[in-house]
């Protein structure tokens, strides 16, 4: 059995000269925060994203003043973690970059082309399933007409709209890394809707096999769109979250790539989103989280500000990733010791 010291992970909101200080002393660092934040942090071990919502210890809360930060302990000199960037282009490496035993945090700054690009393509991607790669979508406060970016910690904190970064940690022999979800929505009694195409923006679908536009059915219907579509991705539940009606288009928007040749309903009601997920992190194996985010719709449609979801506290985002990209979940990643 290895006798190397364990990799944990510590979650916190902190000031920026708590960050600044955490950064000049050589720590890895995953960093959530508002851009002008973000933009002010020294280089160093460190990846970001731009978000100014989080789920801290005493409840849900929007902040322009504090980052969410991760960190990473116990890491070994002569095997330390491994920051890199990806762009278009090499975003499908993302699995065969990760550690041989380990795990990977990812963040892609939303409606960029990396972004798209992962959410249609990377269940495809060669060696994904094979290391545990858990992250978010960055995004911006609502109330402003900006664009998301990340940041890239060892340039002095490079913010970008386009590219991904992501940190790759090795674990000992004797640590595994399992990346989990909490999904509330569950398929309703509706009828059975298919698209043509795997796509971000649909105008035609098949409802209940009768072909149809889906932004009308959606308006003759009357369908709550906070509600998202729910399709069983080989036993796993996996949502896609309509994010408004294209008026010049006439297309429905999603948050996510609904795919050609799977069955969507739309889900459940959840009448009480704190109750129900109360419940759920009671029957799941929550008690040794290293690293959690949640969704932004979760958050806005549930009012979670100053609420508390559990022990469960970090970024809420614009898109989770439990390998692949999802909406309105909670991921989160628990490290574990081989016994």
């Amino acid at each position: 059995m290895s006798t190397s010291v364990n990799i944990s992970l510590d979650s916190q909101m902190l000031d920026l000269a708590a960050v600044t200080l955490k950064i000049q002393q050589g720590e890895f660092l995953s960093v959530a925060g508002d851009e002008s934040l973000l933009d002010q942090l020294p280089a160093g071990n460190w990846i970001g994203g731009t978000i100014p919502y989080f789920m801290d210890s005493d409840g849900g809360k929007v902040s322009r003043e504090k980052l969410f930060v991760h960190t990473i302990n116990g890491v070994q000199q002569n095997n330390p973690p491994r920051i890199t960037i990806y762009d278009n282009n090499t975003i499908a490496r993302i699995a065969q970059d990760a550690p041989a035993h380990g795990f990977t945090l990812l963040v892609l700054p939303s409606a960029s082309e990396v972004h798209l690009n992962y959410a249609q393509n990377a269940p495809e991607f060669i060696n994904m399933f094979f290391t545990p790669i858990v992250g978010w979508i960055s995004g911006y406060d609502l109330a402003d007409d900006s664009t998301a970016k990340v940041a890239f910690g060892p340039s002095g904190g490079q913010l970008m709209a386009q590219q991904a970064v992501a940190i790759h940690v090795p674990l000992p022999d004797n640590q595994t890394a399992n990346v989990n979800i909490i999904n509330l929505f569950e398929e309703g009694a509706g009828p059975a809707i298919e698209f043509s195409s795997t796509d971000f923006a649909i105008d035609e679908c098949l409802i209940d096999g009768v072909p149809s536009k889906f932004a009308d059915y959606l308006t003759s219907q009357g369908i709550d769109t906070r509600l998202p579509l729910v399709a069983d991705y080989s036993g796993i539940k996996v949502n896609v979250s309509i994010q408004q009606i294209n008026a010049g288009t006439g297309q429905v928007e999603f948050y996510a790539p609904v795919f050609q040749g799977v069955t969507y309903r739309f889900a459940k009601p959840v009448t009480d989103y704190v109750s129900a997920f109360d419940r759920a992190v009671r029957t799941n194996d929550t008690g040794n989280i290293a690293f959690s985010c949640n969704c932004i719709l979760n958050f806005l449609y549930s009012e979670l500000e100053g609420k508390k979801t559990g022990h469960i506290t970090g970024p809420i985002t614009f898109g989770e990733i439990a390998y692949q990209l999802l909406n309105q979940t909670l991921v989160y990643m628990t490290l574990n010791e081989v016994r």
